[in-house]
């Protein structure tokens, strides 16, 4: 075992704890409720949580506008319930990442308070301020990924500030070399009591152009589109200098790294294939010295079609640095969520897809039973993003509603009022029940993670692209001797799998089809929306076939 395995070869699962585990009945899940329910981690399979953010807020964007980087905030619990949750984890054997939001701050933050206070304090170049254009507006045309101008006026001292979110999160300035060893403090703040790494918010975004330029006009734009894609972002995302930066953070938490365990960086980066592995970070001499895991978000895109995901798991293995780790998303807190997007069973499929892909997944909480995006009523709406670009269908906060975890009250999630509506199916769709049911998605998801773990193929494994007909994905898996053949049917007929794919005496070591098991006889064919991954009966622990 390297001090890289567990997040090379091991299974990230995302809290958003808002919605995980209420402890207290006031409707929001907190740091004691996490630490709760670490015993469902256990028993899935995983071996990280990602945290979303849990620091002081006033909540305007639901924690990701943070007053006080290094504490923690009252609804969610305190310092002290954070370290018995850090120590309770790794008993258990989980590692423990937490969200780093180093674009922005809340308006309420003492330094932006000491910003904005006068254009002689300490502190104005810690964020981002301009004098207005000659007409009195904005200084450029930047726009907020929330909506309007990325940019609002400060009547105190008559300049503008960036935020290229709400206003009440307003950008720092990395350019200043003050704010990067405040920032770096702050990871170090958080290493020291534990964390095994971070997931960094909006990383390509950190750095703004030094002359302010307007962004140019997108030539891809429809007219009825939403206006924020009228320009490019050119000149306030991924710029060079974010590069440097990221080097920085790295070397940050190699200093917490060690023979037995080393610190992760997981960036979240919206980019093309080409910028999104540049993240990595090979230097001059062949060394990675940026994020360990640049977040590799195409499956949440991708058209639910089997050429076209072979094609683009193929690029993605193609483009990779050398010794560069892959990973793999379904779902987060800021999209809609996979059994929503694909339907149920072929949710199932995206299930052995992400878990027999080579390189670390991430599963978002709740997708291992199958939940669904929740309609929010208009006047339920919480999401900032929706309430200021209504009508657009942005808000997130269907993804985000309560864990469903019993037939108790409120699915068991909380006594009190939940802060977002559950799910209609809550009383059938629950990890109890479901723990009952060996047809269930849970038990689906379990079987994989055992299979993934007990097969070195399969989670160190390397990936060869194989041909099994248009609506069929097919690749093998190999390590330490012994291959493994994941096909998944992604048409909605039924599809024969050409017999030279299989292995002598082949064996169904897992398939979404509940009724499937066992050893091959004659002909494979698939069911529309069936995955199945296939061994050798002769194989060592019936496990997989040697190469």
């Amino acid at each position: 075992m390297s001090a890289d395995d567990w997040w090379k070869h091991g299974i990230v699962y995302q809290v958003y704890p808002r919605s995980f585990q209420d402890s207290n009945g006031d409707g929001i899940g907190d740091l004691d409720g996490i630490r709760a329910r670490l015993n469902h981690l256990v028993s899935l399979g995983v071996d990280a949580v990602w945290i979303s953010p849990v620091y002081p807020s006033p909540m305007a964007d639901f924690g990701y506008d943070i007053s006080d980087f290094c504490d923690i905030d009252p609804r969610f619990g305190t310092l002290e319930g954070f370290d018995a949750l850090v120590q309770e984890a790794h008993a258990k054997g989980l590692k423990l990442i937490l969200d780093f939001v180093p674009n922005h701050t809340s308006e309420r933050h003492p330094w932006f308070v000491h910003s904005r206070s006068a254009r002689s304090d300490a502190k104005r170049d810690w964020y981002i301020w301009r004098d207005p254009a000659p007409d009195g507006g904005p200084p450029n045309n930047w726009l907020s990924n929330f909506g309007g101008p990325a940019w609002s006026f400060d009547e105190v001292t008559g300049q503008y500030y960036a935020h290229s979110f709400l206003k009440e999160q307003p950008d720092l300035n990395w350019r200043n070399p003050e704010v990067r060893a405040a920032m770096y403090e702050v990871m170090r703040f958080w290493l020291r009591r534990g964390v095994d790494g971070f997931r960094i918010d909006v990383l390509s975004q950190i750095v703004k152009d030094a002359q302010f330029r307007d962004n140019p006009l997108n030539p891809d734009y429809v007219e009825g589109q939403d206006t924020f894609l009228r320009w490019t972002m050119l000149h306030n995302t991924d710029l060079p200098e974010v590069q440097p930066i990221v080097a920085e953070m790295r070397r940050v938490v190699d200093e917490f790294s060690d023979a037995h365990s080393s610190r992760v960086l997981i960036g979240e980066l919206y980019l093309p294939l080409p910028r999104l592995v540049a993240y990595y970070g090979l230097n001059a001499q062949g060394v990675l010295e940026g994020v360990q895991l640049p977040f590799n978000f195409q499956l949440i895109g991708a058209d639910w079609q089997a050429a076209h995901i072979d094609r683009l798991v193929r690029d993605y293995e193609a483009a990779l640095p050398a010794g560069a780790a892959p990973n793999w998303v379904l779902g987060n807190h800021d999209r809609a969520r996979i059994a929503s997007r694909v339907g149920p069973r072929m949710a199932r499929l995206a299930a052995m897809l992400l878990l027999t892909l080579r390189g670390t997944p991430t599963l978002y909480y709740g997708d291992e039973i199958g939940m669904t995006d929740v309609p929010i009523p208009a006047d339920e709406v919480q999401d900032p993003f929706e309430k200021n670009r209504p009508g657009m269908g942005l808000g997130r906060d269907p993804e985000r509603t309560p864990m469903q975890w019993s037939a108790d009250a409120n699915a068991g999630f909380t006594t009190g009022r939940p802060w977002l509506r559950l799910a209609s199916d809550w009383r059938t769709c629950n990890v109890e029940a479901q723990s009952r049911d060996p047809d269930s998605m849970l038990a689906l998801y379990r079987r994989l993670i055992a299979l993934r773990r007990a097969c070195p193929a399969l989670h160190r494994g390397s990936y060869e692209a194989l041909e099994a007909g248009n609506d069929v994905l097919a690749y093998a898996r190999i390590g330490e001797g012994r291959r493994l053949v994941v096909l998944l049917n992604f048409g909605a007929a039924a599809a024969p799998v050409p017999q030279a794919l299989l292995p002598r005496r082949p064996l169904v070591l897992a398939s979404t089809d509940p009724a499937r098991a066992g050893p091959v006889d004659g002909a494979l064919v698939l069911s529309p929306g069936e995955g199945v991954v296939i061994g050798n009966e002769g194989a060592e622990e019936n496990q997989d076939p040697p190469v």
